[in-house]
């Protein structure tokens, strides 16, 4: 399968299914001499695992990670880094009467067109358990960054219509609240909403939102490798993401260019802007200011009330779907954001080392450059 790859120098691949032995990635690229051990990843996928709240699947997997390869006495040898989580909580069974049938909203349909056989079972590499494994990753990217004074922070902007407000936000609440909101009153209206919508048997959407701090100006490239264009490919690889924001998003489509425009000034014998409507990019590539993206997720496909499909045979049926499921998606995938951010953020910096010859200098002839 093509496709499970991901970044140009820091490079990740994920591999494994919902309901196989185990799910995980290979991490290659990373520098040597980077401190790293499992405890620097587990709280990342702590975050993301099933079964934390009333909010999501109640699927009960530790998800603990094992590193396998390119760490000797706690440090990155620059060698593969092969990460490992194991899956001990499949129940294949609750996924029988899916086997012959399409599932409305998944990947079944197109899986089957594509490659005319498809792993049922949780919907295998389709399956947002996939997604441990790029939180593993992720994690290695947000420990390089930290090092660099590169701070993510991903959290939920809304949920349905319920939505933050700036003038309640509270950046403890994000690891706290089980919406990953936060805004600790908005927080008790989502959960609200989404009683209603579970006791309905239905599910909701929602918007996750990234900040970045710290990111120098002059990282991206033009054209092609645009820095929001690999943004907006990372966040739109994650399965439910189905719209993507950079700054203010479709907003700028209703202003004129005297509105929009950011105007530049000095400040302490540096160019700082006088607002941020472009969210930190210009050109492709960073300018210095903090960095905003936002991602819009749509609701959980899998749901409890009879929907209409059809069978691989062309027969017209109606289906109830079992198993376990999230009423919502969006609190375990802010971590999968913010990793995904953190994983495209620490590739462009490293090939952003080959932009300038003073550069290279540097780093090779230090008493020229």
């Amino acid at each position: 399968m093509a496709g499970s790859a991901f970044g140009t120098i820091f490079r990740i691949t994920t591999w494994g299914e919902s309901h196989g032995k185990a799910i995980g990635a290979v991490v290659d690229g990373c520098p040597a001499g980077l401190p790293l051990s499992e405890e620097d990843i587990q709280p990342y996928l702590d975050r993301r695992k099933p079964g934390t709240s009333a909010v999501t699947t109640q699927r009960k997997e530790e998800d603990l990670v094992e590193i396998l390869s390119g760490v000797f006495e706690g440090r990155t040898t620059g060698t593969p880094i092969s990460l490992l989580i194991r899956n001990t909580s499949q129940r294949s069974g609750d996924y029988g009467n899916l086997a012959d049938c399409y599932r409305p909203g998944h990947g079944d349909y197109t899986y089957d067109q594509k490659y005319g056989f498809r792993d049922y079972r949780g919907g295998g590499r389709s399956s947002g358990r996939e997604t441990a494994g790029r939180v593993a990753a992720g994690a290695i990217a947000c420990k390089i960054l930290k090092e660099l004074g590169i701070r993510v922070q991903a959290y939920t902007r809304s949920i349905g219509p319920v939505s933050i407000r700036e003038d309640r936000f509270d950046p403890e609440a994000i690891l706290t609240t089980p919406t990953a909101m936060p805004d600790r009153q908005a927080d008790e209206e989502a959960l609200a909403y989404l009683q209603k919508a579970r006791e309905a048997g239905d599910s909701v959407g929602g918007c996750m939102e990234c900040l970045v701090d710290g990111l120098p100006a002059g990282i991206g490239d033009p054209v092609f490798e645009k820095l929001d264009a690999n943004l907006a490919k990372a966040l739109m690889s994650i399965g439910a993401v189905k719209a993507v924001e950079v700054g203010e998003g479709m907003e700028v489509a209703r202003r004129k260019g005297s509105e929009n425009n950011d105007g530049f000034r000095m400040e302490e014998g540096r160019v700082v802007k006088t607002s941020n409507h472009a969210g930190g990019i210009l050109g492709g590539i960073s300018d210095g200011s903090r960095v905003l993206v936002r991602a819009y997720v749509k609701p959980t496909p899998s749901i409890y009330l009879p929907q209409r499909t059809v069978t691989k045979g062309g027969e017209e049926i109606e289906l109830q779907i079992k198993g376990r499921h999230d009423p919502v998606i969006v609190p375990r995938a802010v971590v999968v954001m913010e990793s995904m951010v953190a994983i495209t953020l620490a590739d462009a910096l490293m090939v952003n080392l080959s932009s300038r010859m003073d550069s290279l200098m540097k780093f090779y002839v230090p008493d020229k450059g």
